[in-house]
């Protein structure tokens, strides 16, 4: 009679650390489900953020596009060109702000930074950029958007003529 209370605080005590270790499993768990969700959060926060600042910035520039077309309607071309070009000088100088830089198109075709959309024969050398179609813009190091351009062929040789000549013409009179 005495070994069965023994043997019963045996199984309680047992059973007591198998429950301290499923608990603190169930509680390691949910921590880590909260910090998933606390991070998705804060990475929606911070995309949220960095489109505010970028719309914050666009809005002038939209502000001035706006006074260009009201410029345009009432016919005055020079206001105009000066409207258009204060939108395009707003524009570059924002996305500069947020670290986009043309890519260079002067010399060597680069596929990584360029988009070759036709190869075209000229006295340039082979491979090189002689026209750019659109131009291509980085964001830091990445391509946002590749610079579309033409690429210098070798110029073309005219064929030499290859008729045979008849005994006729190779022949002088005699």
């Amino acid at each position: 009679m005495t070994d069965e209370p023994v043997q019963q605080e045996d199984q309680v005590e047992e059973q007591q650390p198998e429950q301290e270790v499923d608990d603190r499993l169930l509680r390691l768990a949910a921590d880590f489900d909260n910090y998933k969700k606390r991070a998705a959060r804060e990475r929606q926060e911070y995309v949220t953020l960095a489109n505010e600042r970028l719309v914050a910035e666009l809005l002038p520039i939209l502000d001035d596009l706006e006074r260009a077309l009201g410029a345009a309607e009432e016919h005055q071309e020079a206001q105009l060109e000066e409207g258009v070009r204060l939108v395009h000088r707003s524009l570059a100088a924002l996305l500069e702000r947020q670290g986009v830089t043309p890519i260079t198109t002067d010399g060597q075709f680069d596929p990584y930074v360029h988009e070759a959309l036709l190869s075209q024969p000229s006295e340039a050398e082979e491979g090189t950029v002689i026209d750019v179609v659109q131009k291509g813009y980085r964001l830091g190091d990445r391509v946002v958007r590749p610079a579309r351009v033409v690429v210098a062929a070798p110029p073309v040789q005219p064929e030499p003529s290859q008729e045979p000549q008849s005994q006729e013409e190779t022949e002088p009179d005699a």
